[in-house]
C-alpha cells in the first residue's frame, strides 16, 4: 500500500495511528506529499489534491480519513477499531465525527492565521476557534472510554494532538481536566505515541 501524507496533518496521523494499531504500518509505503502543489501522483490517487490518500495493494485509490481508516479496519486480524453493531458503534462513530469536526475547524483557523489579517478573516478565525471550543466542551463532559482503542478514541486523540501542535499557547487542558487526563493515558498507546507531530 502507498500512503500520500504530510507529517503535520491530523487526518494523516489518524490513518497512521489506525494502521499501527491494526499492525499494518509495515505494509504501507509513506510518500511525503505537498498537497498544495498538486503533484500528478497525488492527483491520480485523489483528484481533490488532499492528504491522506491511500493506494491499496490492489491499486484502488481511497481518500478521506474515515474511508481509509475503515478500509484498514477491514484487513488483518487485530481487534476491530469500528465496532460492528449496537450502541458502541454509534458512540465510536460519533466521537470520530466530533474529532474530525474539531480537526477541520482547527486546520481552517490555522490556515487563516497564517494569512495577512483583516476584519473578515479574523471573524472566520474566531468562528472556527469557537467550534473547537464547543467540541472540547462536549468531550470534557463525555470523554471517550478507556480500554481498547476504537476509531472514535483514535480520532479524538489526533484532534487533541493537533491542538497541542498548532495551538500550544491555548492551553486547552486548563479548562478540560477530565479530557486532559484521558488524553494523557491514550497518548501512550503505540498508534498515538508513534504518530506524534514533528516538533
Amino acid at each position: 500500500m502507498k500512503l500520500f501524507y504530510s507529517p503535520t496533518s491530523p487526518f494523516v496521523r489518524k490513518v497512521v495511528a489506525c494502521a499501527i494499531t491494526r499492525g499494518l504500518d509495515s505494509r504501507i509505503e509513506r510518500i511525503r506529499t505537498d498537497a498544495h502543489a498538486s503533484p500528478a501522483a497525488l492527483l491520480a490517487a485523489n483528484p481533490l489534491s488532499k492528504v491522506p490518500a491511500l493506494l491499496t495493494e490492489d491499486g484502488v485509490a481511497l481518500f478521506d480519513s474515515p474511508l481509509i481508516c475503515e478500509y484498514l479496519d477491514s484487513i488483518g486480524d487485530a481487534p476491530p477499531l469500528f465496532p460492528d453493531h449496537g450502541s458502541s458503534r454509534w458512540v465510536a462513530l460519533r466521537f470520530q465525527a466530533l474529532a474530525d469536526g474539531i480537526m477541520d475547524a482547527a486546520v481552517a483557523a490555522r490556515g487563516e492565521i497564517m494569512r495577512p489579517q483583516e476584519a473578515a478573516r479574523q471573524a472566520n478565525i474566531e468562528r472556527q476557534k469557537a467550534a473547537v471550543a464547543r467540541g472540547l466542551s462536549v468531550l470534557e463532559d463525555h470523554p471517550p472510554s478507556d480500554g481498547l482503542p476504537d476509531i472514535g478514541s483514535i480520532s479524538v486523540a489526533c484532534a487533541l494532538g493537533y491542538l497541542d501542535f498548532r495551538y500550544a499557547d491555548d492551553a486547552w487542558r486548563d479548562h478540560h481536566p477530565r479530557l486532559a487526563h484521558w488524553f494523557k493515558g491514550v497518548s501512550a498507546l503505540p498508534g498515538i505515541a508513534d504518530t506524534a507531530p514533528p516538533g
